[in-house]
């Protein structure tokens, strides 16, 4: 058993790029899978969609998920083994699910179609249990997030406004001290000159006092 599994291998591993007679003897199986070979998607399934490589965190969630799908794997061969043989010698080959299937009733003889399915169907619905809870904590954190942006932004919006409303105060009382201050020197004008002309009239009129007093002085050590 184990020598015919291992033979079973190597044609299978050879089969892409060598045209042997392991590969021959399967030909006559392609008719048969005409018609789900037009279901193969037009690109690899492993790849990513062009619009999607740019994102950083790609590579690193798939791995996630191949790694998590890894785990999921049940004892002996079911979809999960078929899965990953076909994988590796070609998804789009109708070829592979022949020989992937071949090598499952190797080791599980009352392998079919329906089991296939059904242990796909479980697979399935284990990634979908994985992917709803991820997506329910990353809708959680996002929704968080946005709550608290929109909260932030209301805050700064309303101190932007407040700030702008004291702006438009501070001006107006700004315009107002200026007009204040224009009207100082006019409004004192008149004061000030009659203070200005009353402190030259007491000048004046010290000097006279002086002026006529130093001369009585100077008369008397003059005259007597």
């Amino acid at each position: 058993m184990a020598k015919e599994n291992f033979n079973w291998k190597s044609l299978f591993i050879n089969d892409e790029t060598n045209k042997e007679e392991g590969s021959t003897a399967v030909k006559p199986a392609a008719p048969v899978l005409s018609t789900p070979e037009k279901k193969f998607p037009t690109q690899v399934t492993d790849s990513f969609p062009a619009s999607a490589v740019s994102n950083p965190f790609l590579n690193e969630i798939f791995e996630v998920y191949d790694k998590g799908f890894d785990s999921l794997n049940l004892e002996g061969f079911d979809f999960f083994e078929l899965y990953k043989s076909v994988l590796a010698v070609g998804i789009t080959n109708p070829q592979s699910y022949q020989m992937a299937f071949t090598m499952g009733k190797t080791i599980r003889p009352d392998l079919n179609k329906e089991f296939l399915l059904e242990k796909a169907n479980f697979y399935i619905s284990e990634i979908e249990k994985v992917y709803a809870k991820y997506d329910t904590v990353g809708k959680t954190k996002k929704s968080e997030l946005d709550n608290n942006i929109t909260k932030e932004k209301y805050n700064l919006s309303k101190s932007i406004s407040d700030l702008e409303a004291k702006i438009i105060e501070l001006q107006k009382e700004l315009e107002s001290k200026k007009m204040e201050l224009q009207k100082i020197d006019p409004k004192n004008m008149e004061q000030l000159s009659e203070i200005q002309l009353k402190m030259e009239a007491n000048d004046l009129a010290k000097q006279k006092i002086l002026s006529s007093i130093n001369t009585v002085i100077t008369g008397i050590n003059q005259y007597l």
